[in-house]
């Protein structure tokens, strides 16, 4: 992702890292989830959601949700989803239709103009650095890369996009001025995407 808002909190435990929010820069609209055939069998339903609610949960806290929505959205996702008639139709469609299904119930629950198009450039960003993974190999970049910083700095990080201090807190805290907060943290933006670009580059 090349825009964050919030960095993972290793120490909850979630269906997925809390992940990390995109900031949007192009209009966009709820789309409507394509429709799939009925479900062969319940076994089918549990398989899908053991191998997707992950990659679901981290996909909407992507979009912009907190830890709780995305727990309550993933449960609707998966309801909604059986009673569209959700079937295993191979791991990167199944994936796609579970995507499509939480945006729409998310942007629902922002129905201001300025956070959907946050959403669709948070979609457009996992569809670009995750795909149809559950961006497992997106978070172990982050959280090695996160780790390889000085603690003052991941602290600062964890401050900003972990606990949602604001730069004045953040200024007294770390003894800097705002304008120094601000610019500490655009260049910690930058020093982890291009580490995380970095490390996934084969």
């Amino acid at each position: 992702m090349q825009h964050f808002r919030r960095i993972p909190d290793p120490v909850r435990a979630r269906p997925g890292d809390q992940g990390i929010v995109s900031v949007a820069v192009d209009p966009g609209t709820p789309r409507a989830a394509p429709q799939p055939p009925p479900l062969r069998a319940t076994g089918d339903l549990e398989a899908i959601v053991g191998r997707h609610q992950r990659g679901v949960w981290r996909y909407l806290r992507v979009l912009g949700a907190d830890a709780d929505l995305a727990d309550d959205l993933l449960q609707d996702t998966f309801v909604v989803a059986l009673r569209r008639g959700l079937v295993d139709q191979g791991p990167a469609a199944t994936f796609a239709f579970l995507r499509a299904t939480a945006r729409n119930l998310y942007c629902r629950s922002r129905r201001r103009r300025r956070a959907l198009r946050e959403v669709d450039e948070a979609d457009r960003c996992w569809q670009a650095d995750c795909g149809a993974t559950d961006g497992d190999g997106w978070f172990a970049a982050l959280h090695a890369c996160r780790e390889q910083l000085p603690e003052r700095s991941r602290r600062l990080l964890d401050g900003a996009y972990g606990d949602g201090l604001g730069h004045g807190e953040l200024a007294r805290e770390h003894g800097l001025a705002v304008e120094g907060v601000k610019t500490a943290l655009r260049r910690l933006r930058a020093a982890l995407r291009e580490c995380i670009e970095r490390r996934r580059t084969p």
